[in-house]
């Protein structure tokens, strides 16, 4: 039976364990950079047709790295809000060099987290 998570500081660890493969969260950072470049753009054209495009670029990049690299099912099927936020804080930490600290702590407490 898959654990129930009651808040973010619960959630992101297991997230983080959801993207060991380098190339998945690579896929992640690229569509939410995509995301938010196409998010700002479309407000500074402005052309509010280009935000039919920002969710199919964030998950669209996401998914490629869940199904091909990860082999495994994105949280957001699970956990749309909690997902969705884990996402731009891993794309924070990647952005801020902090990834690797943040990956070894959530792999180093795995017991206390699954």
């Amino acid at each position: 039976m898959a654990k129930k998570y009651n808040n973010l500081r619960e959630f992101y660890p297991y997230y983080l364990l959801e993207h060991q493969n380098l190339v998945s969260r690579t896929l992640h950072f690229i569509g939410t950079s995509l995301f938010l470049a196409t998010l700002v753009l479309s407000f500074v054209l402005p052309n509010y047709w280009l935000l039919l495009l920002c969710p199919v670029l964030g998950y669209g990049f996401a998914w490629v790295g869940h199904f091909f690299f990860e082999k495994n099912r994105p949280a957001t099927f699970t956990y749309p809000l909690m997902s969705l936020a884990s996402d731009f804080i891993m794309f924070y930490h990647i952005l801020t060099l902090q990834i690797g600290k943040k990956m070894r702590e959530a792999l180093d407490n795995k017991h206390i987290i699954l």
